[in-house]
């Protein structure tokens, strides 16, 4: 049970960066199973719009048997159509992105359209917060967040960075 309440404790704080008092439009990567999705959704305003971007079929499979809330837009894309997606949809920016996203895995360029096309999705004083399991992508993140500020948490097992950036 002390264990159950330690993950809950990093979810929590992993999502406490994000005013959902205020944000209208929310942005997941790479989800998974959908463990911070559901956290999200629980602080959420009734009005706010979740996009899920999911590239791994598997994953994607089990979030549309699993997730059921009308304000959740769940897409079988990659992160770097960030922007194609959102003009889609009409929106111009987002209020804030949570990452999950292994960036240590994912190549370079890819990895570099990700998080530029994330900083231009934000609104002016919009939030980016990723989770790592190192600082192997600290010098990329802050060259697209300069406003970032770095967080250590070993309640998640492996510990875990919680970077969060500000446009």
């Amino acid at each position: 049970m002390a264990q159950l309440h330690q993950v809950h404790a990093f979810w929590s704080k992993k999502c406490d960066k994000i005013d959902f008092k205020t944000a209208k439009v929310l942005v997941e990567l790479g989800p998974g199973t959908g463990v911070f999705t559901i956290e999200m959704l629980k602080r959420a305003l009734p009005d706010a719009k979740l996009f899920v971007i999911e590239l791994n079929d598997n994953f994607f499979k089990l979030l549309t048997e699993k997730i059921k809330d009308p304000r959740v837009i769940l897409l079988n894309q990659s992160a770097d159509q960030l922007d194609v997606i959102l003009k889609e949809h009409g929106v111009s920016h987002v209020d804030a992105i949570l990452s999950s996203l292994p960036l240590a895995v994912i190549p370079d360029q890819t990895k570099k359209k990700i998080l530029i096309k994330s900083y231009e999705a934000l609104k002016c004083g919009g939030i980016y917060v990723q989770y790592q399991y190192s600082l192997t992508s600290k010098k990329l993140i802050k060259m697209c967040f300069p406003k970032m500020k770095i967080s250590f948490t070993t309640i998640n097992l492996p510990p875990a960075f919680i970077y969060t950036g500000t446009k």
